[in-house]
């Protein structure tokens, strides 16, 4: 199963652009900081994380103010050049 739903802050995010299909697509950069446990030990964990929402979700996106709070939920895919990880956003509350 490839889901992933993460804590994070909304840093950076493009103008509303189209996909060659036709669907609205935004690219983000969200931001999470926590704390977790890792062999019984606390461990901060930040990290920041490229991301792309489409459709209807894209133009909700390009209403959010930066630094806004949110839960995204979506699924993991490679890069469109086949390098990198990219979270493919297909919810957020």
């Amino acid at each position: 199963m490839n889901r992933l739903v993460l804590s994070a802050q909304l840093v950076q995010r493009s103008a509303l652009r189209y996909t060659p299909a036709g669907l609205p697509a935004c690219d983000l950069e969200l931001r999470h900081e926590s704390q977790a446990s890792e062999a019984g030990l606390p461990r901060r964990v930040s990290l920041d994380i490229k991301a792309v929402a489409l459709g209807e979700l894209a133009q909700r996106v390009t209403a959010l103010a930066l630094g806004s709070p949110g839960v995204f939920a979506g699924f993991l895919a490679s890069g469109r050049n086949g390098r990198g990880i990219v979270f493919h956003v297909t919810a957020i509350e």
